[in-house]
């Protein structure tokens, strides 16, 4: 594979982009929005840059990455020459579902079709191709350019062909991919966000604050941030979505969502994204301040 197309520029699509195009892949990165586009180049040169200071990469590979990527606002001229699409589109069934469908129609036969998704289930995705056994899972971790970890996802008929490719090309990228099946919240966040929800629970119930349920996961279990934090970073929608998706798709009533981070939600307090979740986030400070409404 040489020729490899990203569909979406947010943070984790300009963050695969960034991998592919630093690692010799000739990237299409795909938006319908020039200006989100403009603004993922922009972020990649930015994080490319950080590199170069840290000595870690030298100012020709930098440029050599800016110039692997191309960007495009029409799909179907995007994806085209491409030997495999990672879709990295907002995380909403229908939206992708569709995206799977158009893919299908635009791309030839034996291109694989990949999505970034960190919960919605393969099987349902590529049950809307015609080549669910070329639709797999890469679940890549944020930020993208340091973390190692790709989550590959088989559905119920990807092939051994496809997922071994699919493993061999993270390994190309630096990654260290790690093979699961597809059942709700995978691996990661099938752990990961019943975690956050008993925090969150545990702040609901009155058991501590804010701060010291962040700072016992912190300094008593070596995480390097706390939970609510880290659910701060994620998106406390994001949160919740996934928390439906593990209770809808396991009906076990121990993933049902902490009637708090429900009504967060509701009010609009994301998190990072909206600024005032748990925390208060100023643009341009790096302060962890609380939210006024848990302040003691």
């Amino acid at each position: 594979m040489k020729n490899i197309a990203v569909i979406g520029s947010g943070t984790m699509g300009n963050g695969i982009a960034h991998v592919f195009a630093q690692c010799g892949y000739k990237v299409s990165l795909i938006d319908i929005s020039a200006d989100a586009l403009n603004k993922a180049v922009a972020t990649i040169s930015k994080n490319l840059d950080r590199q170069v200071a840290k000595g870690v990469l030298k100012e020709e590979d930098k440029n050599n990455t800016i110039k692997n990527i191309t960007t495009f606002t029409k799909m179907e001229e995007g994806v085209k020459g491409c030997e495999l699409v990672i879709e990295a589109a907002t995380e909403n069934p229908d939206i992708k579902f569709k995206l799977f469908r158009d893919l299908d129609a635009m791309c030839p036969e034996g291109v694989i079709l990949a999505s970034n998704t960190s919960s919605i289930s393969l099987t349902k995705i590529g049950a809307n191709t015609k080549r669910s056994d070329k639709v797999i899972g890469m679940h890549f971790m944020n930020p993208v350019p340091v973390m190692k970890l790709v989550e590959v996802i088989r559905g119920y008929n990807t092939s051994d062909e496809v997922t071994k490719t699919i493993m061999e090309l993270s390994r190309n990228l630096g990654k260290t991919p790690v093979e699961v099946n597809d059942y709700p919240g995978f691996v990661a966040n099938r752990i990961l966000m019943p975690m956050i929800n008993e925090a969150i629970y545990t702040l609901f119930e009155g058991v501590g604050g804010v701060e010291e349920i962040d700072t016992v996961m912190k300094l008593g279990m070596a995480h390097p941030m706390g939970p609510l934090q880290l659910a701060d970073f994620i998106g406390l929608d994001v949160c919740l979505y996934i928390m439906r998706v593990l209770h809808d798709g396991l009906g076990n009533p121990k993933y049902a969502p902490c009637p708090l981070l429900v009504n967060m939600v509701t009010a609009g307090d994301l998190g990072v994204k909206s600024g005032t979740g748990f925390y208060k986030y100023t643009p341009g400070s790096k302060d962890v301040v609380l939210a006024p409404r848990f302040k003691k």
